[in-house]
């Protein structure tokens, strides 16, 4: 069941930026919102290379070694976020909600479902079946994962979110356990539809969805913000900068 609510949503694309980055952005957004300075808000992007443990992770879970992580590329970070070890990358739509549930039904599990019916819809206007799996979270086409959730709620203020492969480099899910889950496998938009699949095309369809599925209107932005994060070094394990208000 999605709740009607009269609330704007503003939904921003960031384009490619650091995780550390996006990082610090959410959780000032996350103040934001809490004191009501502004509305609920969609960030959507891309990160470059890099893997994220989650507050469940197993370090199990990640099979490739520091060097080769270097010569991927590829970052890594500890995070505060529910779930498992994820990997993030060029051409996956990422996107973080910055909601406030208290007009949300304080529902933290409906909100999840929320998101997953969002993506559900937009999948279907590509002519994908996806669904759920449970008891696992996220969206599924039939055994294979395409979307990963993983959120945080502080003070009824949801941070992090969904992660959807439209085109990444499908190998770099190898260097891990994606969410922990060893029976299923991961796929792709490009992989389902066998064919070349754009972020431009996919970010407008998820958009709407959300819209429609908190029955919000929304306002469409592009915005840059200044980088006050280093970029991490490929390969080496760090802890996810927080902001100095968190």
């Amino acid at each position: 069941m999605h709740r009607s609510t009269d609330q704007l949503m503003n939904i921003t694309w960031l384009g490619q930026i650091e995780y550390a980055r996006a990082l610090l952005l959410q959780e000032e957004l996350a103040h934001q919102r809490l004191d009501g300075e502004i509305e609920d808000t969609l960030l959507l992007l891309e990160h470059p290379p890099t893997i994220t443990f989650g507050r469940a992770a197993s370090q199990a879970n990640l099979l490739a070694s520091s060097a080769l992580l270097r010569r991927e590329g590829v970052s890594i970070y500890d995070t505060d976020r529910g779930g498992d070890i994820t990997y993030h990358g060029p051409g996956q739509l990422v996107g973080y909600p910055i909601v406030n549930l208290r007009d949300h039904g304080r529902d933290v599990h409906q909100f999840l479902r929320n998101i997953e019916a969002a993506l559900i819809d937009a999948l279907s206007e590509f002519g994908l079946m996806a669904g759920r799996h449970p008891p696992h979270t996220g969206v599924w086409i039939e055994d294979r994962k395409i979307a990963a959730i993983g959120i945080k709620v502080s003070r009824w203020v949801t941070t992090h979110g969904f992660a959807l492969n439209v085109a990444p480099n499908m190998d770099h899910f190898g260097l891990i356990v994606p969410c922990g889950i060893r029976r299923f496998g991961v796929t792709s938009m490009e992989r389902e539809l066998k064919r070349s699949v754009s972020l431009s095309e996919v970010q407008d369809v998820v958009m709407l969805a959300f819209q429609q599925t908190f029955s919000t209107p929304i306002d469409r932005t592009a915005a840059t913000f200044a980088d006050q994060s280093p970029p991490q070094q490929p390969g080496t394990h760090a802890q996810a900068r927080r902001s100095s208000r968190a």
